[in-house]
């Protein structure tokens, strides 16, 4: 008995889904190709209009381009980094409430309240820390010269009104909290459950399972966040413009009137009257502000990649 054999048929065109796969991956590398384009063109425009600063005489550019960008450069790290140290640990305390501990409908509510701080108008926390923080603030200023007085952030003496660096600084932690809560709460979430329930297992209990489960597993994460709000408080401009007294000053004390400008806030205050020389000169820090966030989210990077190796799920 002789069984007769089927050629399966040709296949004509193409595979199917062949087309939008091209498509799609060329979108993305268009993508990235165009964000490099857009990165080179402002990097371009910044050190064509900073050049004349760059190269002109010190007399006629505020005394120097590098004595007149240093304090503005100390005053944008000390607030952002002081912002940072405030909101790094709140941030990872809130994404582990969120994903370990609240139920979920109370962690579905609060994830989307800490989202809507985002949504808030730089401009507004300005107001809110002008107005309503700042004077809060004199009484606890005045304890803390009076109490930790022999510490240099706090050896006043006490501003009046209130705004201080201290201020600017509670306020740009507000405005990163959600930036590294978002990212934290994902990475917490993708913690292996295998790893958490194992860890329950042998008798831990929730906190250790968190200690030693979680995260390791979402330090990267956090790390990678907490570059982002670092950013972004570098970046910011109008709440730093509409709370600080600036006096130009470059010291650590938090508490004082006499409190350094941040490279942002100097050059929305200073650009509408400016001409000139002058012009170049501000672009020329907002070069410099540039450069120290990209070096930034290149150290973020460097970080990240470091720990690449580690992965929850092996």
């Amino acid at each position: 008995m002789t069984t007769t054999e089927t050629k399966p048929e040709p296949v004509s065109g193409k595979p199917p889904g062949q087309l939008g796969d091209r498509i799609f991956a060329g979108s993305a590398k268009g993508a990235g190709i165009l964000i490099l384009v857009v990165l080179a063109g402002v990097a371009a425009f910044l050190v064509s209009e900073a050049a004349p600063a760059l190269v002109a005489p010190a007399e006629e550019a505020h005394g120097g381009l590098a004595a007149y960008i240093a304090p503005l450069i100390f005053g944008t790290v000390l607030g952002a980094v002081i912002a940072l140290l405030i909101a790094t640990p709140l941030a990872v305390g809130v994404a582990l409430f969120i994903s370990h501990y609240a139920p979920r409908r109370l962690a579905q509510g609060l994830s989307y309240v800490v989202d809507l701080l985002a949504a808030v108008p730089s401009i507004v926390y300005g107001f809110w820390g002008a107005f309503t923080l700042a004077p809060a603030s004199v009484a606890l200023s005045v304890w803390l010269n009076d109490y930790l007085g022999w510490i240099p952030l706090f050896a006043g003496p006490p501003s009046v009104t209130g705004r201080t660096m201290l201020v600017v600084s509670v306020v740009l932690a507000v405005m990163i909290l959600p930036i590294i809560t978002a990212v934290a709460r994902e990475v917490f979430l993708q913690a292996p459950k295998l790893h958490e329930e194992a860890a329950l297992a042998l008798g831990a209990t929730r906190w250790e399972m968190i200690r030693l489960a979680v995260l390791p597993f979402g330090r990267s994460g956090v790390i990678s966040g907490a570059m982002l709000g670092l950013g972004r408080a570098l970046g910011e401009t109008m709440a730093v413009a509409t709370i600080l007294s600036v006096s130009g000053a470059v010291t650590l004390n938090l508490i004082s009137s006499e409190n350094p400008s941040t490279i942002a806030a100097n050059i929305a205050l200073q650009f509408p009257e400016a001409s000139g020389l002058d012009v170049n000169v501000l672009i020329a820090s907002g070069l410099v502000l540039f450069v120290i966030t990209l070096l930034v989210n290149m150290l973020a990077r460097y970080i990240v990649e470091r720990r690449r190796d580690f992965s929850g799920a092996n």
